[in-house]
């Protein structure tokens, strides 16, 4: 017997607006693409938003079945224009796979 005592986790309830605030808009580039073969889409999500609430998101507003979430933090560049120096926004991403059979197409929007 465990000495542990396992405590299921509380289901994520968001609302449609909560959603719409929380995925931020599609990442379309070459390597998105790629990883769309392995049955992938990548957003730009909230930076305070957590795995179970993106995949709550994504399975309310898409009507599809999430796998897994994976999520990256990119640091914003430092660039420079006319000699001065900027930086660009930090922000967040996430991975997220769908399961077999499940589709998104992100071209066309919501």
């Amino acid at each position: 017997m465990s000495r542990f005592r396992v405590i299921p986790r509380a289901e994520v309830r968001l609302t449609r607006e909560q959603m719409y605030d929380l995925i931020r808009a599609p990442v379309i580039t070459e390597k998105a693409t790629a990883a769309s073969e392995h049955n992938q889409v990548i957003f730009r999500v909230k930076p305070d938003a957590n795995k179970r609430e993106i995949k709550a998101a994504v399975e309310g507003l898409f009507q599809v079945k999430v796998e897994a979430v994976n999520t990256i933090r990119v640091q914003g560049k430092l660039k420079r224009t006319r000699g001065r120096a900027g930086r660009r926004s930090d922000y967040k991403k996430a991975i997220v796979t769908l399961a077999e059979g499940s589709r998104i197409d992100v071209t066309t929007g919501i």
